[in-house]
């Protein structure tokens, strides 16, 4: 049985908690990166070259809010600012290789 950061038995949510933002961004981006290599040159009425990494912006910007939100809904006070920096942490991860795959749609 996994323990959180104060010893106490980790609950349900807060043990899904950051790999959950992970989920979100891995998934979020792959979404956005098969988008752009299908063809796809509009993005919310945006139909610059660069679009399509204001979109992955965008992901990260969920992952963020999403790890503020899930942090907060699991009630562990302790621990709290290494929780959100792990899921923010490897939030970036995803979004970074998104980008990377990117690099030759938009050129």
């Amino acid at each position: 049985m996994t323990q959180d950061d104060a010893g106490a038995p980790a609950t349900g949510l807060a043990r899904w908690a950051v790999p959950a933002v992970w989920v979100i961004s891995a998934v979020g981006s792959a979404v956005v990166v098969g988008l752009a290599w299908s063809g796809t040159r509009t993005w919310f009425h945006d139909t610059g070259p660069h679009a399509a990494l204001g979109v992955l912006g965008m992901v990260f910007a969920a992952s963020v809010i999403a790890a503020l939100l899930l942090q907060l809904a699991s009630r562990r006070p302790h621990g709290y600012v290494a929780r959100t920096s792990a899921s923010i942490a490897g939030a970036v991860v995803p979004v970074a290789l998104g980008a990377l795959a990117l690099l030759p749609v938009l050129g």
